[in-house]
């Protein structure tokens, strides 16, 4: 017999479900995040508890009778968990269309050209001992915890507890490769045809981008490809599949200097993100390639003759990327850090084009869905198109100086917040994801945004300035005051 076991605490309900075959108590709220579904794979999630997924994602989207695509990343575990979805998936009536070893932004375009919802089992840059979920409505809409993943949480964990219920005609599976499609489609968005020869060496980080990048530029003569780490292999052997952190970038820095390259790309696991390093073996700030493909997207569009043109930004991306945007005759709108966010802002904007601080780059053209691999074509157009470096690129586009993220664990955030207040003298405050701080002084501007982690007890902390020494006072004034040190 199944047992409910709903507990609450002082912040809410904790969502946990019995599994009648192992005889334990499942923590949804350990795996189910803001925007997607991330555990232990073995602990966390299991085969049985991704079956009750698919049959929540069926009930929750009212798909019986109906069609949805499942994909997944090369991580071992991936096969199974896909399976097992479409199992849950067909026993609520559901028709699966199977789209195999997939990069994320490949479920998108999948989702985005047939129209249908989609499952993407990945866990992005996390370790190999993790997997998860990234959910789509039709048309690749993003889904997060306010518009259906709690639902579909919800129904899983009903599901775990009490057993799936077959439908009356339980769905069918079928196959579909989208490779192709998806590589013919990126190329239209962007044609690398007559760009000047260029070198560029790709760490796949073994990831998902060892099977897109070739698909999508192996077949350009115009662009020589020396990869680092294409073999699929989900254990991740030569380091993480994580761009973000400088460690795992130092393979492709080495790399770019040795065989004298024009550029480097970097792509995490399921190859959503895309990172650039200069000729120099610099990187590249993620700022400087959403103000680069602003800019490209703004002049595109216009040529097809728009004239109210909308560009997204998060709040965390450079000044100068919003600033660029208006430069260029388009409207700059500020949104709070987020997937599901940005996605959502997309769709009401209409924006043409959205950048994050993270690598995350989003695409009217691609059902409003980010796609690192279609920013670094533009990326790869730009600099191909013209005669200068990447470095000087770079250089036009990151004029001011950053602090980069800084956490900092905080048990009393009110505290921490008030006296970074009192000590950093800011003309203005804004409370818009997070607390943002600005002034300026006879030697600049400056702005830092405090957002506190949803997750952890942190404070992250965010300081730009057009002054670096001002930028580095107000950055040891904020974390001091953090830290109460």
């Amino acid at each position: 017999m199944a047992v409910s076991t709903d507990f609450a605490d002082h912040e809410g309900i904790v969502f946990l479900g019995f599994n009648r075959d192992e005889g334990v108590l499942v923590d949804f709220d350990k795996f189910v995040k803001s925007y997607d579904v991330r555990g232990l794979v073995g602990s966390e999630l299991t085969e049985e508890v991704v079956t009750c997924f698919g049959a929540g994602f069926v009930d929750e989207l009212e798909l019986t009778g109906k069609e949805l695509v499942v994909g997944h990343d090369m991580r071992d575990s991936s096969p199974g968990f896909a399976r097992a979805f479409a199992n849950g998936a067909n026993q609520r009536g559901a028709n699966v269309v199977l789209i195999g070893l997939c990069s994320t932004d490949m479920s998108y375009f999948a989702s985005g050209k047939l129209d249908l919802p989609a499952a993407m089992f990945t866990a992005s840059h996390n370790p190999a001992s993790y997997n998860g979920i990234k959910f789509s409505r039709a048309g690749a809409r993003g889904i997060s915890l306010d518009t259906g993943l709690a639902q579909i949480r919800d129904r899983a964990k009903n599901f775990l507890e009490s057993g799936i219920q077959p439908a009356e005609t339980v769905g069918t599976v079928r196959e579909m490769d989208v490779l192709s499609q998806y590589a013919q489609y990126l190329n239209q968005l962007v044609d690398l045809s007559s760009i000047r020869k260029l070198r560029v060496v790709v760490d796949a980080a073994n990831g998902m981008g060892g099977l897109t990048v070739p698909a999508v530029l192996g077949g350009n003569p115009n662009i020589e490809l020396v990869d680092l780490y294409f073999e699929l292999d989900g254990t991740f052997p030569n380091h993480e599949a994580n761009p973000l952190e400088p460690k795992n970038l130092i393979d492709l820095q080495k790399k770019v200097l040795e065989v004298g390259a024009d550029m480097g790309l970097a792509f995490d696991g399921d190859a959503d993100r895309c990172f650039v390093v200069d000729e120099k073996g610099q990187a590249v700030n993620p700022s400087a390639v959403a103000a680069i493909v602003s800019r490209r997207e703004i002049e595109r569009v216009r040529k097809l003759g728009e004239k109210d043109i909308v560009v997204l930004h998060n709040l965390l991306t450079s000044k100068f990327v919003s600033e660029e945007i208006e430069r260029n005759g388009a409207t700059a709108i500020k949104t709070k850090v987020g997937h599901s966010l940005i996605k959502d802002r997309m769709a009401e904007t209409g924006a043409v084009f959205g950048g994050e601080h993270s690598a995350h780059y989003y695409f009217r053209d691609f059902w409003g869905a980010d796609n690192g691999m279609l920013a670094a074509m533009h990326v790869i157009s730009e600099l191909g198109s013209g005669a200068l470096p990447m470095s000087t690129l770079a250089a036009q586009t990151t004029p001011y100086f950053a602090s980069g993220e800084i956490n900092s664990t905080v048990t009393d955030r009110p505290a921490a917040l008030q006296r970074v207040r009192e000590v950093i003298g800011a003309d203005l405050e804004e409370q818009f994801d997070g607390t943002t701080f600005s002034g300026s002084t006879s030697r600049g501007w400056w702005w830092a945004n405090i957002r506190p982690s949803n997750t952890e007890p942190l404070f992250r902390l965010n300081v730009e300035s057009n002054d670096q020494s001002l930028m580095e006072e107000i950055t040891q004034l904020a974390v001091r005051a953090i830290r109460n040190s």
